[in-house]
């Protein structure tokens, strides 16, 4: 179970023209478009603990019928909106035998602390209104340089000392991301860090998800932040279990190319499981078709 003192807080930040783009505008004007709007925000909400990545697990038949046991929505109501969201590029799918789901508007949207940082951020406000009260002479730029000195000694204090003598991991972990991907915010650099000071991964370990981003062409935290997020649900903490899971997916994907031969090809829909059958009655599927024509038929009249 994980401590109160390693908890992590999220938040959704949205800005005051959010409703005002085109995309929600557009969202809110379809059959139900309300219901569509607080659908998507609930699974933005629910994603944030993973930056946008919303996971099929194959729990039910297909992504919507999985999400709807998490948020308690209709399942059609969620297939409208994952409809829409796909079609507007809100929501993408990296590969086709992948089962993650990029809410593209989460990461930069989304806030985070751990459960210390914001203790020591209370105390420092705190303090701040303290030496506010008690000295108002006292220089800006001195109290500056004073929350600068404690928000360095805390964070030395959460990394364990490096195998390497005098090398600081996280100093490693900055450089070779910004080497290899580009600017690191700081919201992003605290997520890092948490791998290497809650989750203890080995620097070798961050740095192969950072490698297999760059590698991909995938330079995007949220792709990088993805792979570190499994690897730690799966318990994956050095690099020789990286190598191993690395080996069990080749396997995995070279057995279901063989299987693949022996199938006629079969077209899924974009939300279903690989072996989804669609019971559907044809009552359904005329509804269902009836709700999305009249969706594209609002979506096309509109200027």
């Amino acid at each position: 179970m994980k401590s109160n003192e390693n908890r992590r807080f999220y938040w959704l930040q949205l800005s005051k023209d959010f409703f005002l783009s085109k995309e929600m505008k557009l969202l809110r004007k379809i059959a139900g478009g309300d219901t569509h709007t607080i659908i998507y925000l609930k699974m933005m909400v629910w994603s944030l603990e993973n930056n946008g990545i919303i996971y099929f697990d194959g729990v039910a038949d297909n992504l919507a019928e999985e999400l709807s046991l998490e948020i308690d929505e209709n399942i059609e109501d969620i297939k409208i909106t994952l409809i829409f969201l796909e079609s507007k590029g809100l929501i993408t799918k990296g590969s086709d035998d992948s089962r993650e789901y990029q809410l593209e508007q989460v990461p930069e949207l989304t806030g985070s602390e751990t459960a210390s940082t914001r203790r020591s951020r209370k105390h420092r406000e705190n303090q701040k209104m303290l030496q506010r009260n008690t000295n108002a002479t006292k220089c800006n730029v001195e109290i500056e340089k004073e929350i600068e000195k404690e928000l360095d000694i805390e964070l030395e204090s959460e990394v364990e000392e490096s195998s390497t003598a005098n090398v600081n991991p996280l100093k490693i972990i900055s450089d070779y991301y910004q080497q290899e991907i580009g600017v690191l915010s700081p919201n992003q650099f605290e997520q890092l860090s948490d791998y290497l000071t809650h989750t203890k991964m080995e620097v070798e370990v961050v740095k192969s998800a950072i490698t297999k981003a760059a590698d991909n062409g995938k330079r995007s935290f949220g792709y990088i932040n993805s792979i570190l997020r499994n690897w730690r649900q799966n318990g994956i903490t050095t690099m020789v279990q990286v190598k191993e899971e690395e080996r069990m997916f080749i396997e995995r994907k070279a057995k279901k190319a063989n299987q693949s031969l022996t199938k006629s090809p079969q077209s899924t829909p974009e939300w279903s499981n690989p072996d989804y059958k669609n019971e559907t009655t044809e009552e359904e599927k005329q509804r269902l078709e009836k709700m999305k024509q009249d969706m594209l038929s609002r979506l096309g009249g509109d200027d």
